[in-house]
């Protein structure tokens, strides 16, 4: 059975797509999904009934193309659908998976840049015990970047952001105080630390998988003018023991000439850049959504 796409409707209108992914829906269209709406506004507002008042009953197995979803919400949404005869195809444990770095860090601890994490509620910052404590386990010295289990403040680089030396406690509490602040009701999860490494000028890939296999190769949103071409050989082990079957993973080449994975997220809520072709994307989505791949053992990535 051809899988459904649920992708966000226009805020102002219910009856049409949300802009940013009308190209996709059309794409979607032309590979023989249908496509449903539904209301992104309204499921963060805890109105799930409302969220997916628009999709078709008993309508099987779907696919998401939207704006992010934080996790709690996300399992909210598949018990809505599931109560209309709708399954996601990543079910909520697999999305938080992908989408958080605590779900997805082991897995890819030997290609992504050492990390430490603290749990923290919004406004809240970890005290400086703690954060010394992370600074230690990262070998307590040396630039790091700090972040939530999902997202930077890179546009706030220096103030919110990079830290230049562990080993200055007072910058590395200002830092993560100025982020959590910043965050604020956004913060997912708890406070990142994530070892700073050094890239080449070539910019990231982000490299779409689907069911274990690599479906698209694009450039970031935020460097939509670079496309370097990443080694995918080195990180596909590590994307088969991830076990979910649509995520991508930000790739950028350290200065040394190794690949390095800088972000894994999952692929229903990773972004395409502007104006680049998603042909290919819902193609390789609406051929897995028509089958459940056959479970392989996963890779051992010690």
């Amino acid at each position: 059975m051809t899988p459904l796409l649920l992708v966000c409707r226009d805020p102002l209108s219910s009856r049409r797509t949300d802009p940013h992914f009308a190209a996709e829906a059309r794409a979607a269209g032309e590979q023989g999904l249908p496509v449903a709406r539904i209301d992104h506004d309204a499921l963060l507002a805890g109105d799930t009934a409302g969220a997916v008042a628009d999709v078709p009953r008993e309508a099987g197995a779907a696919w998401y193309r939207g704006w992010m979803i934080p996790a709690a919400r996300y399992t909210e949404l598949a018990e809505a659908l599931a109560g209309r005869g709708v399954t996601l195809l990543t079910p909520p444990a697999d999305y938080r998976r992908a989408h958080e770095l605590p779900g997805w860090y082991r897995m890819f601890a030997p290609v992504t840049p050492r990390s430490v994490w603290f749990p923290a509620a919004a406004g809240r910052t970890p005290g400086r015990e703690r954060l010394a404590a992370g600074a230690a386990l990262l070998g307590g010295g040396g630039p790091v970047v700090v972040k939530d289990h999902v997202k930077s403040r890179k546009d706030e680089w220096d103030e919110a952001c990079y830290v230049p030396d562990l080993a200055d406690t007072d910058r590395l509490a200002a830092v993560v105080g100025r982020f959590v602040e910043l965050q604020g009701e956004f913060l997912a999860g708890g406070v990142v630390l994530r070892s700073f490494e050094r890239f080449t000028t070539t910019g990231e890939a982000r490299v779409w998988w689907v069911d274990g296999r690599p479906a698209l190769v694009t450039a970031h949103p935020d460097t939509p003018e670079r496309l370097p071409r990443p080694d995918l050989d080195a990180v596909a082990p590590y994307v088969s023991a991830l076990g979910c079957r649509f995520v991508t993973t930000d790739m950028a080449l350290r200065e040394d000439g190794v690949w390095r994975v800088v972000e894994v997220g999952d692929g229903q809520v990773s972004d395409l850049p502007q104006g680049h072709d998603p042909g290919p994307l819902l193609a390789a989505l609406a051929r897995s959504g028509r089958s459940v791949p056959v479970a392989e053992e996963p890779a051992d990535t010690r």
